[in-house]
């Protein structure tokens, strides 16, 4: 296996742990160190695409991989701030919902493209969409951490918070467009 694989497969381990760390209330500063090892798995994902294009490593199996870790992490851990109730009702829903429904019908859109032997490649929208769905789980993240403190500045955690719902609407709206622009650029393969 090359080495941007192995920053990929490192990425789907850090997975469990972010959930453990997460839920494990009974560890001091828990949610931070999930917070850390968020952010860890998140620049995984930008060190995998940098090796493998700079090592000329781009293989089907690290292209696949990348996909599943990049959904798995995200999806994971937006749903642990959902649950946990860090976004309130019905935003968390509704937002993890339609990031779901995104997900798997640019997944099935891309097993009907390979049967058409058609490739379907990440684009630019793709690219933000993902990036903002991972600045928008850590600062969620990041405000359930503050929360578990006590005594913590409401001002501090107000901020935060604002901007979270600042960028969950953004992600929301960027994840529609993807998915719209990945349907509308692709739409030969609807024809035959």
């Amino acid at each position: 296996m090359n080495i941007p694989n192995r920053i990929t497969l490192i990425r789907l381990l850090l997975i469990p742990f972010i959930v453990f760390f997460y839920l494990a209330t009974f560890i001091p500063f828990a949610k931070l160190i999930a917070c850390i090892l968020f952010l860890l798995a998140v620049l995984t994902d930008f060190f995998d695409g940098y090796l493998a294009r700079k090592l000329n490593q781009v293989s089907v199996l690290g292209t696949f991989l990348d996909a599943i870790a990049d959904k798995v992490l995200v999806l994971s851990a937006f749903l642990l701030v959902v649950a946990d109730g860090v976004v309130l009702a019905p935003f968390g829903a509704i937002s993890f919902i339609i990031i779901i429904f995104r997900e798997f019908s640019i997944s099935a859109f891309r097993q009907l493209c390979a049967t058409k032997n058609v490739v379907l490649p990440a684009d630019m929208w793709g690219k933000i969409k993902a990036n903002f769905q991972f600045f928008t789980v850590l600062f969620f993240m990041l405000v359930s951490f503050f929360l578990s403190i006590e005594n913590f500045s409401s001002k501090v955690l107000c901020v935060f918070n604002l901007i979270s719902y600042i960028l969950l609407f953004a992600t929301v709206i960027i994840t529609i467009i993807s998915l719209v622009h990945y349907l509308i650029k692709n739409r030969e393969v609807f024809k035959s």
